[in-house]
């Protein structure tokens, strides 16, 4: 909410949220659903085409994955469906008008974050259009891809509570595999419904803000319109109901068109296609729900409650699933230990895995181009695990460990391997470090002064310069008691 001269505005914004599924064919014909075809009209046929005299066949791969998405919200599963006609003419949609559904959805409720869900409806998508400087060209290979459309009710107040919304859905497609929901690709695109009222009065005009194609635009753009709806009603102006677009060099909305109204698409039932009985055969609850996987919120308590694990390390993980599974594969490797670990052990084993999985990993993925998640990394979770084992146990140190992740990436070389061939075993012998020690203290007078004076920071720095003649290979116990031992 805002306050402008005492008044205060209410925000108020739904989201329609459209998503390409994941599956092997088209919504209505056999054409090949692939988002990475390069060739233009490579995947097409007559049926997608919109030639005269064809006709169209429900993919019930499609129909499942919508269902599975509205179990996840908890949603209501309609007993009866059908497919509808939208009429309105565009370059890239080939029929002249598009297969959606309008009356009868697949889902009538849910709820996400706390939002309302009001449907969720499975329709086709359109082609893609090509602009040149004087000409355009269509690319029908996405026409007739599956496309599911959630739509929200109006209980969002911010850009940011858009974001938060928009993120957790596409977790949720990406762990039941319905969609990979990649923004860059156009398979996630996000329109937002914007509104401010004053308060106690009823809801203001909407806008709509079109094919928000990043979070950072949801937010943004969300968060634009706030302010500026909020302007135009404080300086006494009225709101037009229309489509805007995001600019999002320049940060802000810009008018395209005025809003067109439902009736306006002449939605007809589709005659070609038959209804959905949704209470029996492959679409009965017994069917749809075999294998469910558990998703984020579910996994996220038992990262926190059976590992306790802190909350940025939880969503490091649980944003790719890939990771996840990657981390209960570690998971596994320590409880293979024979009983050799006790529990306690084993719990600081974890978290010592999830140290370097969720920072140094995540840099290794960073600078690597090619490889998107963790399970693509040629570092095994066997070899991992074993890192692991050699830092817990002391036989390795931090930087070192740095240094044969980085190679273990490279080789896929297990790390004792890795330790031996590169010379980078750990250095426990007393009387080199006994050199090192004396010669460090002699360098630096000033710190032991600072030591003898009570400031332990000045350990610290005795232990980094350690580190730092040993390029890391110092056991930094026996390092530390010598060097007290010497201080004293």
């Amino acid at each position: 909410m805002k306050q402008y001269n005492n008044v205060i505005y209410k925000p108020v914004i739904g989201l329609e949220i459209h998503s390409e599924l994941k599956t092997v064919t088209k919504m209505f014909c056999d054409s090949k659903n692939d988002p990475n075809e390069s060739k233009p009209n490579a995947n097409v046929c007559p049926i997608c085409m919109g030639h005269p005299g064809t006709m169209p066949t429900i993919n019930e791969e499609a129909v499942k994955k919508v269902l599975m998405v509205g179990y996840a919200i908890k949603g209501k599963i309609a007993k009866y469906s059908r497919f509808d006609r939208k009429n309105y003419f565009y370059p890239d949609l080939p029929k002249g008008y598009q297969i959606s559904q309008y009356k009868y959805p697949l889902i009538e409720s849910g709820e996400l974050n706390g939002v309302r869900v009001t449907r969720i409806h499975l329709e086709e998508d359109t082609g893609r259009l090509i602009h040149g400087d004087n000409h355009s060209l269509v690319d029908f290979n996405r026409a007739g891809v599956p496309l599911m459309e959630l739509v929200t009710e109006p209980d969002i107040t911010s850009g940011e509570e858009a974001r938060r919304f928009a993120e957790e859905l596409r977790l949720i497609l990406r762990y039941l595999d319905a969609s990979e929901a990649d923004m860059e690709k156009g398979q996630l695109r996000i329109e937002a419904n914007i509104s401010v009222n004053r308060e106690g009065e009823k809801f203001g005009t909407k806008v709509e803000v079109k094919n928000l194609n990043s979070f950072r635009a949801v937010e943004g753009a969300i968060n634009y319109e706030i302010e500026r709806q909020t302007e135009l009603l404080e300086r006494g102006e009225k709101i037009i109901q229309e489509t805007r677009g995001w600019d999002e060099n320049k940060q802000l909305t810009f008018s395209q068109r005025i809003k067109e109204e439902s009736h306006d698409y002449r939605y007809l039932p589709e005659p070609d296609l038959p209804s959905l009985d949704l209470e029996t055969g492959d679409f009965g609850v017994e069917n749809i729900g075999v294998d469910f996987p558990k998703l984020p919120q579910e996994i996220r308590k038992e990262l926190k409650e059976q590992f306790d694990l802190k909350e940025e390390q939880i969503e490091i993980l649980i944003r790719d699933k890939k990771s996840v599974d990657y981390f209960y594969k570690i998971v596994n490797e320590f409880n293979l230990s024979g009983g050799k670990v006790t529990e306690s052990a084993e719990l600081e084993l974890i978290k010592l895995a999830v140290n370097y999985l969720t920072s140094d990993l995540q840099n290794i993925l960073k600078e690597t181009e090619e490889v998107k998640s963790l399970d693509e990394l040629k570092i095994t979770p066997e070899n991992f695990a074993q890192l692991i084992g050699l830092l817990y146990e002391q036989k390795t140190t931090s930087r070192i460990a740095k240094d044969v992740l980085k190679i273990m990436s490279e080789t896929g070389e297990n790390p004792i391997d890795i330790i031996e061939e590169h010379g980078l075993s750990q250095t426990d012998d007393e009387s080199v470090i006994t050199e090192i020690v004396d010669k460090i203290i002699a360098e630096n007078p000033e710190v032991v002064k600072d030591y003898k004076e009570g400031k332990e920071s000045a350990i610290q720095f005795f232990v980094g310069q350690g580190m730092k003649a040993t390029k890391g290979s110092v056991n930094p116990t026996i390092f530390k008691k010598i060097l007290k031992k010497h201080l004293n």
